[in-house]
């Protein structure tokens, strides 16, 4: 029996075991699957911890979540189409939810699948390299309770680990003598903690306009983002302004590419994240900025110059959990043989006529159409559930004229699922006015989580 390395129990990977117990139900020869969890419980990113920079037991933390973080989507194009909010929750809830509510979803599904018994928590990566004259990769892990390693070997290796935790982060004039806080969106937890401070804010992205609304919202006195291309140009609430680049900093005073100039307490670098897999070797490592269809990755997961190694969730991304879906679909009917790769020319210009209509894409519409186009692609082959993509697709068209329209209140409307076509209810409080993101206060009137395990 081949055995499958799959690295990480975060949304992607969970999809990934997901996809092979499905298939183990449906009567299917599945392989042996193992998973390695860095982090002593599964969830990935939405894994909430309090800790920056090292976790307990000295390794970077692996998760960006925040308090008070909500979906900044309609919870509607990310539905998992074989178990939708409606069975997990047993009945419809509101389409922006909190993210305890969003991690009780993934994890419910998880629950419901038994996963949990593939996955070794606790269980750090610390190298990968493929043996070319046995044609297998040799995975060394090591077990953070007692520092013991160990080397296993497997036909397959998934890495799916996401690209949300290591921090790309610049330097400007004056960072070293600042009198205040210097913080990544990867270390920030508390938009209490800027209650009543002068806020600048560097980025133009969806960090950016998050945090600076979760700031203000929180108590900030106010908040400057710092754009380096282009202003968001959302019609911001009073205390949130929008000024070009920052050029340097000099004692608290933040000067900007206009001439312009804000005192400021605080500075959180909204710049992204890089692509790092310092654990696996040169050969097989992805090299890749944050683009929507990644080099060298077939179907945007199939490594091209080892088809035994797949990446997941290593696009940019407007789908996620159910895009993760349809890429571990794929995956695992490659792994199966219901797939067949074509010849390495093939999967190289496959991947070329994608890249080279990236190379068109000239605004979010145009974003979000071609990963639409990507999904149906990936689909298409497998017997993941049909859903209505098409309607998934209008519905991040009409989020983004919503946005336009209100950015504190396009989370107070309501979508459609494409999975079942249930209507959201309306949340019970307005966004902008709900200051306790708990699942129980968010599902209301009672109610309690459809997970009972």
């Amino acid at each position: 029996m081949s055995r499958v390395a799959i690295i990480g129990a975060g949304p992607s990977g969970l999809a990934q075991l997901h996809a092979f117990e499905q298939a183990g139900l449906a009567g299917a020869d599945v392989p042996e699957v193992v998973c390695f969890e860095k982090q002593s419980d599964w969830g990935g990113l939405w894994n909430y911890t309090w800790r920056t920079g090292l976790d307990e037991h000295g390794d970077p933390v692996h998760g960006s979540m925040y308090r008070y973080l909500w979906s900044n989507g309609p919870k509607e194009c990310l539905e998992f189409a074989d178990y939708t909010f409606d069975e997990h929750f047993g009945g419809p809830i509101p389409s922006f939810p909190p993210r305890e509510v969003l991690y009780d979803y993934i994890t419910g599904r998880a629950k419901k699948s038994g996963v949990r018994q593939y996955i070794h928590f606790d269980t750090a990566v610390r190298w990968i390299a493929y043996d070319e004259a046995r044609g297998t990769f040799e995975v060394t892990v090591e077990s953070r309770a007692d520092k013991s390693t160990r080397t296993e070997e497997f036909d397959w290796v998934i890495v799916g680990t996401g690209h949300f935790s290591t921090p790309n982060f610049p330097e400007y004039p004056g960072f070293s003598t600042f009198p205040g806080r210097v913080l990544h969106s990867h270390d920030f937890r508390d938009a209490g903690e800027f209650a009543g401070k002068d806020l600048l804010i560097l980025g133009n992205s969806y960090s950016a306009e998050d945090i600076a609304l979760q700031s203000l919202k929180y108590g900030a006195e106010s908040v400057t983002i710092s754009y380096r291309t282009s202003p968001m140009g959302f019609g911001w609430p009073e205390g949130v302004s929008e000024v070009p680049g920052l050029d340097r900093v000099e004692g608290r005073t933040a000067y900007f590419a206009d001439g312009s100039t804000r005192d400021v307490d605080a500075i959180v670098l909204c710049t992204g994240y890089r692509h790092h897999f310092p654990f696996i070797e040169e050969a097989l490592r992805l090299r890749t900025g944050n683009q929507l269809y990644p080099e060298k990755l077939y179907k945007g997961v199939v490594w091209t110059p080892n088809p035994k190694l797949m990446y997941l969730a290593m696009q940019d991304q407007y789908y996620t959990f159910s895009m993760f879906d349809a890429q571990a679909f794929y995956v695992r009917d490659v792994i199966l043989g219901r797939i067949a790769l074509p010849e390495p020319d093939a999967m190289q210009a496959d991947i070329a006529s994608w890249r080279a209509r990236q190379d068109t894409l000239a605004g979010p519409m145009d974003d979000i159409d071609f990963q639409t186009d990507y999904l149906r692609d990936l689909m298409k082959p497998t017997d993941y559930p049909a859903f209505d993509l098409d309607l998934a697709r209008q519905h991040f068209a009409t989020w983004e004229h919503h946005k336009e329209e209100s950015i504190t209140g396009y989370r107070d409307r309501s979508f459609a699922s494409p999975c079942t076509g249930t209507v959201a209810p309306l949340h019970h409080t307005p966004w902008w006015e709900e200051l306790d993101d708990s699942l129980a206060t968010f599902l209301g009137s009672g109610r309690v989580s459809g997970d009972v395990n």
